[in-house]
Formats: C-alpha cells, sequence, structure tokens
C-alpha cells in the first residue's frame, strides 16, 4: 500500500505556502497606501512605527494563521465604515453627526456600537463558557470560542473607527485610542481574550485541551467590560476628548499597547492559577485565601497612602467604590469554592494549567519589561527624567519585580505548585492595583483616568 502527502505549495526555499506570501503583499500594500495617503501628516517616528508595524504583523500572521483573517476583516469594516462616513455628506467629507444617521454606522460600525457589541458578545461568550461548566458540554465552550473571536473583532474594528472619528474631530485632537481608563479597558478585553484564544488553540493543536479554563479567563474579561460601561455611562468616558500635553507624543503609541499586553497575561495567569488551586487546594486553604487576597488588596491602598496620599473625601469615596469591587469578586470566589466538585473534572490537568501559567507570565513579563523601558524614555522626554518616583512609575516597579522574582523562582529553583498559583493569584492584585487602583486612591504625573 502506498499513501501520498499533499501539501500546500511553497515558494522559494522558505517553506512558505502562497497563501503566507499573498498575506504578506496584501499588508504590505495597505502599508504603503496608508503612507502614499497619509505620510505627509506623519513625523519621522510615526513613519517608522508604521514601517515596523508591517513586518511584525506579518510574523504574527504567520506564526498564528487565525490572525489573518482577524487583521484583513477587522480591516476590511474600518474601510467600510469609513465609506458610510464619506457618504453620509453630498462632498464626499465627513460628518460624524450625520454618520450617526446611517443604518449600519448607526447599529454596527460606528466606535460606540462596535464597541457595544464588543461587550455583548463577551458577556455572551462568558455565560456560554460557564453554560458548558453546568451542562458538562464541550459544545457551548465551542461556541464560546467563537462569539470570542467575534468579540475580539468588534473590539478591533471600535478601536480602529475611533481612531478615525478621533481625527475628524479636529487634526490636533486626533489620536490613537489609548489615552484614558476607557479606551485602555476597551485594549486589556479585547487583547486578554485574544490571548486566550491564542493558548487555546495551541494547547488544542498540541493534544491538551484546556477544558473549561475559558470560563475562568473570561471572567475577568466581562468584569473589565462591565467597569468600562459602568465608567462610560457614569463619566461620559466614551466621549472622544482632546490629549492632555504630556501625551501628546509617539511613544504612547507603542509604550501603552505594550503595557496592556503584560497586563492581560497576568491577569489571564491569575485565573489559571485560580482554576488550578480549586483543583489541588484543600476547602480549608481555599476559605483562607478568600480572606487574605482581599487583605492584601486593602493593605496596598493604605500603604499607597501612607507613601503618597491622604485620608480627603474623595479617597475615602475611592476606598468605598473598591469595596464593592472586592464584594462582587468575594461573592463570585465563594460560588466557585462551593462548586469546586463540579468544576474540578472539567479543568485540565495541573501540570497543563501550571504550563499554560508559566507561559503567560513570561510573555507579560517581557513586554511589561519592553513598556517599562519605553515608558523612562517618554518620561525623559515629557518631564525631563527618566525616574521620578511618581506612585504609578513607583506600583510598576513593584509589579516588574514581583514577576521577575516569580519567573527566576521558576526557573532557577524550579518553582511549581500551589506556592506559584498562589503568587499568581496575588499578583493580579499588584497588577490591579498598580493599573486601576493607583488612579481610585493617589495622584501623580500619570493620572490621566482618576475616577
Amino acid at each position: 500500500m502506498t499513501t501520498t502527502t499533499q501539501t500546500l505549495p511553497v515558494l522559494g526555499r522558505s517553506g512558505r505556502s502562497v497563501a503566507d506570501w499573498l498575506f504578506a503583499a496584501v499588508l504590505m500594500a495597505v502599508g504603503g497606501w496608508a503612507l502614499k495617503s497619509w505620510g505627509q501628516a506623519m513625523d519621522v517616528y510615526e513613519i517608522g512605527i508604521l514601517v515596523v508595524a508591517v513586518p511584525c504583523l506579518i510574523a504574527l500572521g504567520w506564526m498564528w494563521a487565525p490572525l489573518r483573517v482577524l487583521m484583513i476583516g477587522s480591516g476590511l469594516a474600518t474601510w467600510l465604515a469609513v465609506a458610510l462616513y464619506q457618504r453620509a455628506t453630498d462632498d464626499y467629507g465627513v460628518d460624524l453627526v450625520k454618520g450617526e444617521q446611517v443604518f449600519w454606522l448607526k447599529y454596527v460600525l460606528s466606535s460606540q456600537s462596535a464597541i457595544l457589541w464588543m461587550s455583548v458578545l463577551f458577556f455572551m461568550s462568558t455565560l456560554m463558557y460557564w453554560l458548558g461548566v453546568v451542562t458538562r458540554s464541550a459544545t457551548p465552550g465551542r461556541l464560546a470560542s467563537r462569539v470570542t473571536w467575534a468579540g475580539v473583532f468588534m473590539a478591533l474594528v471600535g478601536t480602529l473607527v475611533r481612531w478615525f472619528e478621533s481625527h475628524q474631530i479636529a487634526p490636533d485632537i486626533g489620536h490613537i485610542p489609548v489615552s484614558n481608563l476607557y479606551e485602555v479597558f476597551v485594549l486589556f478585553s479585547w487583547l486578554t481574550a485574544l490571548f486566550w484564544l491564542y493558548f487555546e488553540d495551541r494547547f488544542a493543536r498540541q493534544g491538551q485541551s484546556l477544558g473549561a479554563l475559558g470560563a475562568f479567563v473570561m471572567l475577568v474579561v466581562s468584569a473589565a467590560v462591565g467597569f468600562l460601561l459602568w465608567y462610560a455611562l457614569a463619566r461620559g468616558a466614551h466621549e472622544i476628548q482632546p490629549l492632555v500635553p504630556a501625551l501628546q507624543s509617539w511613544w504612547m503609541k507603542i509604550h501603552v499597547p505594550a503595557n496592556f499586553v503584560g497586563y492581560g497575561t497576568f491577569a489571564l495567569s491569575a485565573m489559571v492559577a485560580l482554576a488550578y488551586l480549586l483543583k489541588t487546594e484543600s476547602p480549608k486553604a481555599l476559605w483562607t485565601g478568600l480572606v487574605g487576597l482581599p487583605a492584601v488588596f486593602i493593605a496596598l491602598p493604605l500603604l499607597g497612602f501612607a507613601l503618597f496620599g491622604d485620608l480627603s473625601p474623595e479617597s475615602m469615596a475611592s476606598v468605598a467604590k473598591a469595596g464593592r469591587m472586592i464584594g462582587g469578586l468575594l461573592v463570585v470566589f465563594v460560588l466557585m469554592i462551593l462548586a469546586r466538585s463540579w468544576i474540578n473534572p472539567l479543568t485540565p490537568a495541573p501540570e497543563v494549567a501550571d504550563d499554560v501559567m508559566y507561559k503567560a507570565i513570561a510573555l507579560g513579563f517581557a513586554f511589561f519589561t519592553i513598556a517599562t523601558i519605553l515608558g523612562a524614555f517618554w518620561a525623559a522626554e515629557a518631564w525631563g527624567g527618566y525616574w521620578s518616583w511618581d506612585p504609578k512609575e513607583t506600583w510598576a516597579l513593584i509589579v516588574w519585580l514581583n514577576y521577575a522574582a516569580w519567573l527566576h523562582m521558576r526557573l532557577m529553583k524550579g518553582l511549581r505548585g500551589v506556592f506559584a498559583a498562589w503568587w499568581a493569584l496575588v499578583g493580579l492584585v499588584v497588577t490591579t492595583f498598580a493599573f486601576l487602583g493607583v488612579n481610585m486612591f493617589l495622584s501623580g504625573l500619570h493620572s490621566y483616568g482618576q475616577l
């Protein structure tokens, strides 16, 4: 008996398929068109970012094929939104107010509509993952993954269209939408979801199902979505605002996204650690941790007040908000502990969860390190010094040291097991305080999104 193996056609010696090279050609053509169309409005740094971004995106698409569909699809949807905005006026100019009257913009493709769709889809995905846990069926989980992809797609469309919309308000207002808490929570939500989809797909290709871990990871995504919706309603943060002078820099385009790759993967690792602990720890240890983690979060603002803050009424109001957030998380954790005998058979083996946790932290630490270095250069340009011990800088350093120590213990001392998982979970508390708590309790040079 003879067998034949079919392979994709390749060009040259690189082993790349025709589809690979077509994808690269499309991105290079789009990059060239963007440079030709808007190059005169870019400074040398922005041109450099564009030139570097194109091969980086090509490499990502080659590394993980699903990203190709996401990139091309979100690009086409954004192009359609721009075309619809232009059709809203007789002279093919752009009128954002009239654009709200176009059906596809009003209900699907405007930035706010797309971000609302992202929110709904991520909530639906979370419910479907947990439905799979409750019914012990794989079908809702598979559907949840597809819905998560749809949420990431709408988030990217909303982000790109919001970028376009900001430039239509006025040339000096236009900016990449990563400048305030509302915009970065959108960034955090879809980055965390996308990294989960990556790990889910990669481990599945290796024959290792991650089971119900998606239900855990999407909980933190849904929490972020809930916060950004509340923030938009309470503060009107969804409205596009001019940048403060310190943010009017090309550094923002690379520093903030790199930072949130770190935040997203750290959050993902913590939720995987939670699933690990539910499976391996005793009930007594879990109930003890349930008390200890909020105690850590409460201790952090107290330490912040001692170093940087005061006990003003505004600060106390922030403490009350944090208390409500912690209370909601405690309810979720209590329910998980009570249902652990039902959940645990659906989560992967501890060694698989441990591997996901390690890879997520390693990836996040690399990007967080890059972001910290870029932030130092940005600070030197904006404020005349690389480091000023601003509260945000100080807590970013604490986050970096925390995960540097975790990785050192892992690589040099073979750190594994429940201690590593508890450490990763505490890391989420520390990271949350650096990301959000500093804005709630403290003030400083980085106070661009206070609550």
